[in-house]
């Protein structure tokens, strides 16, 4: 029997390459998808018209998520709002993709058979924030906060709350890499800057993302699967600091390097997400989802998939490249430069530290390009309990510790022992708010009042908070 498939953003990078997989199987799936019906969409769907169903419609309406969610085993909740017009439209980002989330959930425990559908939500690296050297390593637990700005990561931080604490029988989070794709060596933008040059980023190809969705719906996928957390990464080789990444991007585009058409002071210092995963090796485990593709290999294959006018860039003096590229450095709102002219201090303070901090950056001649310092040290993060254990075992006692250690108490007296029922808890500050074990402990949330988008309380937090203190870094 054909299992039924709701897929939502399958008009977007990872959802179509999804979608791409669930199609070489049509004696697999019946697929439902909900898109938005614009003019673009109604162009690229209109050759599957008769291989897939398509409810023409919104996230944000929960009666349009609900007709899709209607005799569904699977859902994918791929769709939402993303970067970079999530950085451009931080209020409707946070809007529709908590919003979303909560009509799919409703939606699911809605129907009849709630306890039979299966949901899969892609969350992000976002949802973890920059590590700062050296800490250059992280894992599904680690302290889930946002960086200064970036309500991208606000929204997946809420929406991945909304799933593993509503109560459904079968769910799972998948937090999704960087993304490499053909497309993304035409993205030229201002927050291109907004890396820290030394961070590193442990990516995920597109391929590899559609499969993983293809691979989450079949039957060999055992039950100890699901109710958790996973890190998506196409695996160590797809390690990359952020300099790597931007000279392999330029070569692809037959661009010179870094150095001969940016100035070292155009990337920030921090405030960006970005680690090396010590456990996205487990979802593979799962899934087997990798092509195991060399990595130069992959970026050959993006270079020759590029138009053919992308070579005229080698007649280019790279002046001319520098002087267009400058441009994208002093554009208003999220150039960098145009804070440093603006004297921004709010955005220089979370991007570089201080104007002095920016002002001491070096030219590229001074700039240390090597591995990034920590980065073949892995850092397993503390969690602040015996992670031997399953959630099931744990005491009271030691969910006391586990709080304690963040800061905060458990006012719960009693755990039944089940990792997702919901708990009373109270951070530093005092506010309290109901979480369960498995999202406090295995997902690494805390108090949502604590963090969030208040970035300016962080200093404080950390102050009290020594699990987040490992890791928050000024």
């Amino acid at each position: 029997m054909k299992k039924r498939i709701f897929l939502t953003g399958a008009t977007g990078t990872m959802g179509w390459a999804g979608l791409q997989e669930l199609l070489k199987r049509p004696d697999n799936y019946d697929i439902t998808i909900l898109a938005r019906p614009s003019a673009k969409n109604r162009r690229k769907l209109k050759p599957l018209a008769g291989k897939i169903k398509v409810i023409w419609g919104d996230l944000v309406n929960y009666e349009d998520v609900k007709k899709g969610v209607t005799g569904a085993d699977y859902v994918l909740h791929v769709g939402g709002m993303v970067s970079p017009k999530a950085d451009y439209y931080p209020k409707e980002t946070l809007y529709v993709n908590v919003k979303a989330a909560e009509n799919i959930v409703n939606a699911i425990l809605a129907q009849p058979n709630h306890e039979d559908i299966k949901v899969v939500y892609i969350g992000s690296v976002a949802e973890t924030s920059d590590r700062n050297e050296p800490v250059h390593w992280g894992r599904c637990g680690d302290p889930v906060f946002a960086s200064a700005y970036d309500y991208y990561a606000v929204s997946k931080i809420a929406a991945e709350r909304i799933f593993a604490d509503s109560g459904l029988r079968h769910w799972v989070s998948l937090r999704q890499s960087g993304i490499l794709y053909p497309a993304i060596l035409k993205n030229f933008d201002p927050i291109m800057f907004h890396v820290p040059i030394r961070g590193v980023l442990e990516w995920a190809t597109v391929e590899d993302s559609g499969r993983l969705l293809e691979r989450v719906c079949r039957d060999n996928v055992p039950d100890t699967f699901w109710n958790r957390f996973y890190n998506i990464s196409s695996g160590p080789q797809y390690r990359m600091s952020n300099y790597d990444f931007e000279t392999r991007v330029l070569k692809a585009v037959h661009c010179p390097r870094p150095e001969k058409i940016f100035d070292a002071n155009w990337f920030v210092l921090k405030n960006f997400h970005g680690q090396y995963y010590l456990d996205a090796d487990i979802l593979e485990e799962y899934l087997h989802f990798r092509a195991n593709i060399p990595l130069d290999d992959y970026f050959q294959q993006m270079s020759d998939g590029l138009p053919k006018i992308f070579r005229m860039a080698t007649l280019v003096p790279p002046a001319i490249i520098k002087a267009a590229t400058r441009i994208l450095a002093h554009k208003k709102t999220y150039g960098t430069q145009h804070w440093i002219r603006h004297d921004n201090e709010a955005r220089i303070r979370a991007y570089y530290g201080s104007l002095e901090k920016y002002q001491s950056i070096p030219d590229w001649s001074e700039w240390d390009l090597s591995e990034a310092a920590g980065a073949n040290e892995a850092v397993h993060i503390d969690h602040g309990y015996d992670e031997t254990k399953p959630l099931s075992q744990l005491t009271v006692k030691e969910l006391q510790a586990a709080a304690a250690f963040r800061g905060g108490r458990l006012i719960s007296a009693d755990y039944t022992s089940n990792p997702s029922a919901l708990l009373k808890w109270e951070c530093h500050q005092g506010h309290r708010f109901e979480a369960s074990p498995k999202l406090v402990l295995e997902g690494g949330h805390w108090c949502s009042d604590c963090f969030s988008d208040h970035w300016a309380n962080f200093d404080d937090v950390a102050k009290h908070n020594p699990f987040f203190a490992q890791i928050y870094r000024q």
